[in-house]
């Protein structure tokens, strides 16, 4: 069967560095860190004192109060960033057919902070069950994608992705398969995630994952720098309408881009660590350039995984030089990590937006917070470091890397007729 062309036809965010797609855009091209001191709890006794939190953010003035109480923070910013897309791509809801529009979102973690709330309320007590009729309904990791579908009557396919930091570049790869396939005519994908908590927190700092650097948060995700030392947690969602060519046409729709292809692969080596050669890196890469029919020298940049940890910037970094050879040079590569934090399930929404808007308007996102090179890689490579860079780009490419060696990399292109 003759596959069908998937474009982009609306974007919402909901940031550290901004809470809509133009404030996250401004944040971005000016080279903003998200980074400040945590403010929901009190984290003077954490390794990690701080995070990129969602800022100005009143829940009230998007959702009814008795509503936005039956869900997590995760699924209240899944809510808020879709509804943005789905204006953006303006659909006429009178005429548009719902059993052909479905919702596939991502999420690593879910619902953590009102897991964390309802345990600790139980530990409190003196043992008699007591529990938040909803604790089940908030905490759970496919409920955004219901609360999305529920909102809009969209009857389509839905379900959500779990794969840790890969969650919503998955939802975005699912969603575009479900398109071309003939399964939708268009789909609310994305990922959000709200785990700035005291069991996020302290988990993390547990397994060494998380920098340190709390007398200046503000530079403490720095990828491919020589001094990073971990990375910043962030949260948020990124909402994407996926639309099938020839209905985008048909109703007039703006079209952003088009997808390209996608691609996935596993580490098989280490839950946490990935492969030192960046094997799994280097495989997701080129399954996703097959996927879409391209060469490597078609390609003008990478939006990295990147997120400042010793060990993933390298392996990276080696997978990129693998699948890209002398080409690699010519490209701009960057972590926009570097002043989001990272969104862990929602990263790979956030960063395929930073994606389309720079095939928009012609710039790249800058990695900020670079001072010194690390010999272990190669300083030949653009990671377009401290300044936003001004390209004329046609294709781009955003990976995301999860625990338990999962790999997902989306490639998106300006629309050709």
């Amino acid at each position: 069967m003759e596959l069908r062309r998937v474009v982009v036809t609306g974007l919402g965010a909901l940031t550290p560095i901004g809470n809509t797609i133009e404030e996250y855009w401004n944040g971005l091209i000016n080279g903003v860190s998200g980074a400040a001191p945590i403010t929901y709890f009190d984290a003077s006794k954490f390794k990690t004192q701080f995070a990129c939190e969602v800022k100005n953010f009143n829940v009230e003035d998007f959702i009814d109060r008795k509503e936005a109480r039956k869900m997590d923070r995760y699924a209240q910013y899944a809510m808020v960033a879709s509804d943005e897309a789905v204006k953006d791509a303006n659909f006429d809801m009178e005429t548009l057919d719902k059993d052909r529009v479905g919702v596939i979102w991502g999420s690593g973690i879910g619902g953590l902070e009102t897991f964390q709330i309802e345990v600790l309320n139980y530990s409190a007590g003196d043992g008699t069950p007591k529990f938040n009729p909803f604790f089940i309904p908030k905490m759970i990791a496919d409920i955004a994608g219901g609360h999305i579908s529920i909102k809009y009557g969209f009857r389509g396919p839905n379900f959500t992705t779990v794969s840790a930091c890969a969650s919503s570049t998955n939802a975005i790869i699912d969603a575009f398969n479900y398109i071309r396939l003939g399964h939708a005519d268009a789909m609310i994908t994305g990922g959000s995630e709200a785990a700035v908590t005291i069991a996020g927190m302290g988990g993390f700092n547990a397994m060494h994952a998380l920098s340190t650097r709390n007398d200046d948060p503000k530079s403490a995700s720095r990828p491919m720098d020589k001094d990073r030392d971990g990375f910043v947690l962030g949260e948020g969602a990124g909402a994407l309408v996926l639309e099938e060519y020839e209905h985008a046409i048909a109703r007039g729709a703006t079209i952003y881009c088009e997808i390209g292809g996608g691609g996935m692969s596993a580490d098989a080596h280490h839950i946490t660590a990935p492969h030192p050669e960046g094997l799994g890196a280097k495989n997701v890469m080129l399954n996703c350039l097959r996927d879409a029919g391209l060469q490597p020298t078609d390609v003008d940049g990478v939006n990295m995984h990147g997120t400042s940890t010793p060990l993933g910037d390298i392996a990276e970094s080696k997978a990129i030089l693998h699948v890209f050879g002398e080409h690699a040079y010519t490209m701009n590569l960057n972590s926009t990590k570097s002043m989001t934090g990272h969104l862990l399930g929602a990263a790979g929404a956030i960063e395929t937006i930073s994606s389309i808007l720079s095939l928009k308007y012609g710039i790249i996102p800058p990695t900020i917070n670079h001072t010194t090179s690390d010999e272990n890689i190669d300083p030949r490579l653009n990671f377009t470091f401290n300044t936003a860079q001004k390209r004329d780009v046609k294709v781009l490419m955003s990976n995301t890397f999860g625990f338990g060696g999962h790999n997902a990399c989306v490639l998106v292109k300006k629309l050709e007729i």
